[in-house]
């Protein structure tokens, strides 16, 4: 493997065998977002389609399963907020719950969802608030933000297969 190219240039070998590397990952999920925006627009979602199209590229960017890594690409994305993460990153085992299909994506929501909480409590204090958005826009986000989310749990899962493959 070493000094491959083309698929194997895409994966790495770890502790854990043979597994794909951050940007495979990523372009898994970029590359499933116009399908997804397909299949919305064939059902008839129009209005749904930004909120679900925003809510997938923060779910992509920042809101990963690998956020349980400190020093991983999604974490660093945060900028000088990464150390938000940092508390996640103890409490979660790398692929551990974090990389759950249901169970990871709810945890983070969770606990962004609680800065959140203590953010709005802060502004209010201060006489100001986080904006709002219409209530029609929450099941697209939902949808947009958890389903990067299983993707990337996918494409690790298919390192299962390759390294007994």
């Amino acid at each position: 493997m070493d000094g491959a190219r083309g698929l194997w240039f895409a994966w790495k070998q770890d502790e854990n065998g043979v597994v794909p590397r951050a940007s495979v990952h990523l372009a898994a999920e970029l590359a499933f977002l116009p399908a997804v925006l397909l299949s919305g627009h064939l059902l008839g979602l129009r209005r749904e389609l930004l909120p679900l199209t925003l809510a997938y590229l923060a779910g992509s960017l920042f809101l990963s399963p690998d956020l349980d890594l400190p020093q991983s690409r999604p974490a660093r994305r945060w900028g000088f907020l990464r150390f938000l993460w940092w508390p996640y990153s103890r409490v979660f085992r790398h692929r551990g719950l974090s990389h759950h299909p249901l169970l990871g994506p709810l945890f983070r929501f969770l606990y962004l969802g609680g800065v959140l909480i203590l953010v709005g409590l802060l502004l209010r204090g201060l006489g100001l608030s986080l904006p709002r958005f219409p209530l029609s826009w929450l099941l697209p986000t939902v949808v947009g933000l958890w389903l990067p989310q299983l993707l990337h749990v996918l494409v690790d899962r298919l390192r299962l297969v390759r390294r007994r493959g």
